[in-house]
């Protein structure tokens, strides 16, 4: 790790600040005539209902209620401090979006050892428009992002941990005492990343993706360690020493999370589906050996698959916004969370006025993902780079499994967990354009010089994009020249 600790705590936190002020900007703007836009029509009146019962949803109108109650608890909290009002329903994702932030650039740090690329890294996320809009909207896809990243630093830290102790083991003459190499004890960031991972899943299904990914690279790293330890046997040791603790960390404790995140539901009388049993299922049905709360929460969460899986684009009428998987990695088809459109009274300038928030990947950071990408897989093919295969991972984990059901409804929001993961590929590969100390003065101004120009771009093309990202009034003629795409119409 660099040795300018002190440093890197400094510029970790004074661009956390600075994240927290853009992101919190005018955080009260835009509502619909006062009430939430978009999706947040959905999820602000459950969180109120979260924070009206005291940690559950009831839902009497309707039972749309598709998503574990982690995300909305912490909205609550927001409008528990702010009150019902614009500011009270953004509050929670303004503040994740900000520690998003926090924790990518001790991750960035941590993965090249280089403060200056990890303060790098917190510049790049903190002018992404899909994680600046998303941090932005009382909905939840930055809860379960905060939770998966925070999960990979903890990965990381356990990676870092496990090596140090093989070293130890390797320097007392020890590690060839059994073909499978040591035990390793309690790995304390390991279970961390599992709790993360739990908290990611209690937020938003999708977090079960990164439990099933960031298990095989939690595997991963243990076998490559063991490996570069000179264990006779590094597979097997992994096998032998390594899995059955992974699988507590990675299974069992996400689990229990995620049924912590339900407490309150259990212990209430009028949650959604809480009595299924003896009215939406009989008595002493297939599931009758199990407690009545575990049969209403297994009767609910069927029908929330349900749902989820008959979500499919009705054909002849798709939603205007929805986009399919292959469109994301560029931001090709962004989303329209609101628009309103009136007279120059309102202070554009001009007697045609626009106020607009659209869900749009800054171009200068999301244009250039398929080469980022595409060098991260060389790297990894070459000569086996573990911080891009790392990277590689998380944005797969986010990216791959939507492939599964292209018939389903998709929307570019699903890409907020894997904007960070974007923001660590490019990291690397300017990492590349800065070069090595040994490389010579020259050649690593040139570097400095293409990286601060480089970075300028992407924050100069956030600049633009603000007036889009927060619903400022613009002129239409302003609008229009936002919208570089066709496909952004």
């Amino acid at each position: 790790m660099p040795t300018d600790r002190v440093r890197g705590w400094v510029v970790a936190l004074v661009l956390t600040v600075i994240g927290g002020v853009v992101r919190s900007w005018d955080l009260g703007w835009p509502t619909d005539q006062g009430t939430p836009i978009f999706d947040e029509k959905h999820y602000v009146p459950q969180a109120w209902q979260v924070l009206r019962n005291g940690g559950y949803e009831d839902n009497p109108g309707y039972e749309l209620v598709v998503h574990p109650p982690l995300s909305k608890q912490l909205m609550a909290v927001g409008q528990w401090i702010f009150g019902y009002d614009p500011v009270g329903w953004r509050a929670a994702s303004a503040l994740a979006g900000t520690l998003c932030i926090l924790a990518i650039i001790r991750i960035a740090r941590r993965m090249t050892r280089s403060t200056l690329l990890g303060g790098l890294a917190g510049v790049l996320l903190i002018a992404d428009g899909v994680s600046h809009v998303s941090a932005r909207v009382g909905m939840i896809d930055v809860f379960p992002a905060l939770f998966v990243l925070l999960a990979f630093g903890a990965l990381l830290v356990d990676r870092d941990e496990v090596r140090a102790r093989l070293a130890v083991v390797v320097a007392e003459g020890r590690i060839a005492d059994t073909l499978y190499g040591p035990r390793l004890g309690v790995r304390w960031w390991r279970l961390a990343a599992g709790v993360c991972l739990g908290l990611s899943l209690a937020a938003k299904w999708s977090g079960l993706y990164y439990i099933v990914f960031f298990g095989a690279l939690l595997l991963g790293f243990d076998a490559a360690a063991r490996r570069a330890a000179g264990v006779a046997r590094p597979f097997l040791g992994t096998l032998v020493r390594d899995v059955a603790p992974a699988a507590w960390a990675f299974l069992a404790v996400p689990v229990l999370c995620y049924l912590a995140s339900w407490l309150p539901w259990i212990a209430s009388e009028t949650g959604t589906d809480r009595h299924a049993v003896g009215q939406q299922i009989p008595v002493g049905g297939p599931l009758g050996f199990l407690p009545d709360w575990l049969q209403g929460l297994a009767y609910y969460s069927t029908k929330v698959l349900e749902f989820h899986a008959t979500l499919d684009t009705p054909r002849g009428s798709p939603h205007p916004w929805e986009s399919k998987p292959w469109s994301w990695p560029m931001g090709l088809r962004p989303m329209l969370y609101y628009y309103e459109s009136g007279t120059g009274e309102l202070g554009c300038g001009s007697p045609s006025c626009v106020s607009a928030v659209m869900l749009i990947g800054t171009p200068a950071l999301w244009w250039i993902s398929l080469p980022v990408l595409g060098w991260s897989i060389w790297r990894v093919a070459t000569a086996f780079d573990w911080r891009h295969a790392a990277v590689l991972v998380g944005y797969g984990a986010g990216f791959l499994p939507w492939f599964t059901n292209l018939d389903r409804q998709m929307y570019f929001f699903y890409m907020t967990p894997v904007a960070p993961f974007l923001v660590l590929a490019i990291v690397l590969a300017l990492g590349e354009f800065l070069g090595r100390r040994e490389q010579g003065l020259e050649r690593r101004r040139t570097g400095t010089l293409v990286v601060g120009v480089y970075t300028g771009l992407v924050v100069a093309n956030f600049a633009w994009l603000w007036p889009i990202l927060v619903g400022t009034w613009i002129t239409a003629d302003r609008w229009n020249a936002e919208l570089w795409l066709p496909s952004w119409r």
